[in-house]
């Protein structure tokens, strides 16, 4: 395996000179943000796929092989990616190393939450949020400054085709900020709302569009909830008055319906990643679900 696994990266030389810019990302919704830009002068592969258990991916070796003959990486950055370092560890490409024009970090520029909190990583929660929270894709206004880097990062390696470039980012900013004035009418009447989430996946979203998390199921990203964390959390939604829990595709269904039902609450499970839903094929679609889905959940919780 290890010697047909060799063959394979030594057998995938870089391929984008003269053609489409070959890119890898780390998420689907990166991908999407890498093809608003680049159109079709990039094709882009994403590592992740839309749904998966918090912070853990396994690596095809065929993925392994686009990534030795990419052009470009795009990450989240930040704690996001703990699978990575064993991918670029087998991949073992100078090109992908952090500061590289090959290596984009899309975090870099992003006002991160939660990241004056330092967390304390161990073998059980290798991904904690150590560095702030690394969700902020799900603020659609953070679409401005990840789009703006990687232009940056293509018209380096495409010189040529900043023009395109530069006309794609600003046909995908004027649809962006037109999305976001309906965005923000439908759910400017649940501003201030309290919700309850299950992994800390929503507070860019929350802080976005006016929702205000009052606590998670998860008292530690990535970790169960104990009984004793559970009764506390449901004696302090009924006394809160919170109405609603937002779950993910991947959550623990029975976990999610205990704490609706034994507090009161309504649950929704909203996407966190473009591909999670068959209508959320993009990312401005990605946020016309989640905001009618939510919109649709507050109202008939009133």
């Amino acid at each position: 395996m290890v010697v047909a696994l060799t063959l394979v990266l030594l057998a995938a030389a870089p391929a984008w000179g003269g053609s489409a810019l070959a890119v890898v990302t780390t998420s689907t919704d990166l991908k999407s943000l890498v093809e608003a830009v680049g159109g079709d002068r990039v094709r882009v592969l994403s590592l992740a796929p839309p749904i998966h258990e918090p912070h853990q991916v396994e690596v095809k070796p065929s993925q392994l092989a686009e990534v030795k003959s990419a052009a470009l990486l795009v990450r989240i950055g930040l704690d996001h990616e703990p699978w990575l370092a064993r991918v670029l560890k087998t991949v073992h490409d100078p090109r992908f190393a952090p500061g590289s024009p090959h290596d984009l970090d899309a975090s870099r520029g992003i006002a991160l939450l939660s990241a004056e909190t330092p967390r304390v990583r161990s073998e059980r929660a290798v991904h904690v949020h150590g560095f702030g929270n690394t969700h902020y894709w799900l603020d659609p206004e953070n679409a401005r400054p990840i789009t703006a880097a990687i232009l940056l990062a293509l018209a380096r390696l495409d010189p040529a085709g900043r023009p395109q470039l530069e006309q794609n980012r600003n046909r995908f900013l004027t649809d962006l900020g037109a999305r976001l004035v309906r965005w923000s009418a439908a759910m400017a009447p649940y501003r201030g709302t309290r919700v309850v989430v299950v992994h800390e996946t929503w507070p860019y979203f929350a802080q976005r569009f006016g929702l205000v998390v009052a606590a998670a199921i998860e008292p530690t990203p990535g970790v169960p909830p104990s009984a004793s964390h559970l009764a506390s959390l449901i004696q302090h939604m009924k006394d809160a008055r919170v109405r609603l829990v937002i779950a993910g595709p991947e959550s623990d269904t029975a976990v999610v319906n205990q704490v609706a039902v034994r507090s009161g609450a309504r649950a929704v499970t909203l996407i966190p990643s473009v591909g999670g839903d068959e209508a959320a094929r993009d990312y401005l679609s990605l946020f016309d679900v989640n905001v009618k889905r939510l919109t649709e959940a507050l109202a008939a919780s009133r």
